[in-house]
């Protein structure tokens, strides 16, 4: 019975920690990652802008709807590994940027990602930034520290190094590196 209570006690003990500390910590973060492809900035762009193609190249993603615009936004659904997400088109920049963001407001989570097509000599790079928001402290406290912010950021640019058929190195962008405002 004393070990039952001790367990149960560590057990109490981690979640409240969790807990607070997820409380503490902000409900914004950023991040931000890119990786260099030998491909053209049109086909970058392309890919990357053909929803409905997800599922062919991203392993995480079944299904994706895409939807009637809202409000002059383009809307498409993706189905896969994370549930149901809804995103929306903000911004485009024909082979130069793209930002998406999360439309449904009732997930515990949400935010933008901010594509840069970043045309170099022989190659592209591909910059993404999420500015994101994990509204409950128990998902903040694991997507800070047990995923990390930049998981699924990483993810998507391994999976694009995989479209092309090319083993590509992901980093971190330099401090101020960004072709946002030139456009």
């Amino acid at each position: 019975m004393k070990y039952v209570l001790i367990v149960g006690g560590a057990i109490v003990l981690v979640a409240l920690t969790v807990l607070v500390v997820g409380s503490l910590l902000p409900v914004t973060h950023q991040a931000a990652r890119e990786a260099t492809y030998r491909a053209a900035p049109a086909d970058l762009y392309a890919l990357i802008t053909d929803v409905k193609a997800f599922p062919e190249w991203r392993p995480t993603v079944q299904k994706v709807e895409v939807l009637p615009p809202l409000n002059g936004h383009s809307q498409f659904r993706e189905i896969g590994n994370n549930g149901s997400i809804l995103y929306e088109i903000d911004s485009a920049s024909p082979n130069r940027l793209l930002v998406t963001r999360i439309a449904d407001r009732s997930l515990p989570f949400g935010g933008k990602w901010t594509y840069e097509v970043i045309p170099n000599s022989d190659s592209t790079t591909l910059r993404i930034t999420e500015d994101g928001e994990v509204y409950n402290p128990i998902f903040r406290f694991v997507s800070r520290f047990v995923f990390g912010h930049s998981a699924t950021i990483e993810e998507y640019l391994r999976d694009v190094g995989r479209r092309f058929g090319q083993s590509t190195g992901v980093r971190t962008p330099r401090s101020g590196a960004s072709i946002i405002s030139q456009i």
